[in-house]
């Protein structure tokens, strides 16, 4: 049990860099499946490189989450509903990692370089092969709208415990002034 009370700055400065990345990455996405314009390819080459960064920036949070202690859900909150934020950070955390992997082998699959910049190409982590692209371009959609829903399950769990529970849940990864303790009796 951690005698935490608030996410680390650390941890909070990844999270809100990443939540700004990942909303971006998901309308870059939209847009990039439904734009043939002059625009697509400027589009493409931005979705890449900031799908491999989120990919660095999801396993550095990780790390992070694992090695600092985190405060714990509020003593208000019944088991079944801490098992499931458990679960759905769980899910979370695989579905940002995934995705991007997801990405990477997709282009591998077609023959399409993922460069960084100019000069730093990474290396294919999948054969090619148009049936397997095909598949993963399927996976990397599936997991795009997971991922995009499971975003919303997040906003809304975090405006429920600010809103309505007021329970220093959503101030704990925001303001850093974190979760209240249970009174007395409780």
């Amino acid at each position: 049990m951690s005698n935490a009370t608030h996410f680390s700055p650390l941890l909070r400065a990844i999270h809100w860099l990443m939540a700004a990345g990942l909303l971006a990455m998901l309308f870059i996405g939209v847009s990039m499946v439904t734009d043939l314009s002059p625009r697509h390819s400027v589009l493409v080459a931005l979705h890449k490189p900031l799908g491999l960064i989120l990919l660095a920036l999801a396993v550095l949070r990780l790390i992070v989450r694992l090695a600092r202690p985190v405060p714990a859900l509020p003593a208000s909150m019944p088991r079944w509903q801490r098992r499931l934020a458990g679960l759905s950070h769980l899910l979370l955390y695989g579905l940002m990692i995934a995705l991007p992997l997801v990405g990477w082998a997709m282009q591998s699959a077609a023959g399409n370089p993922v460069v960084l910049n100019g000069s730093l190409v990474m290396p294919p982590i999948a054969p090619r092969d148009a049936d397997l692209h095909g598949w993963l371009r399927l996976a990397h959609t599936v997991l795009a709208y997971l991922l995009f829903a499971g975003i919303l399950a997040h906003l809304a769990a975090a405006l429920h415990h600010a809103l309505i529970l007021r329970d220093g849940v959503l101030s704990s990864m925001t303001t850093g002034r974190g979760i209240r303790p249970a009174p007395d009796g409780q």
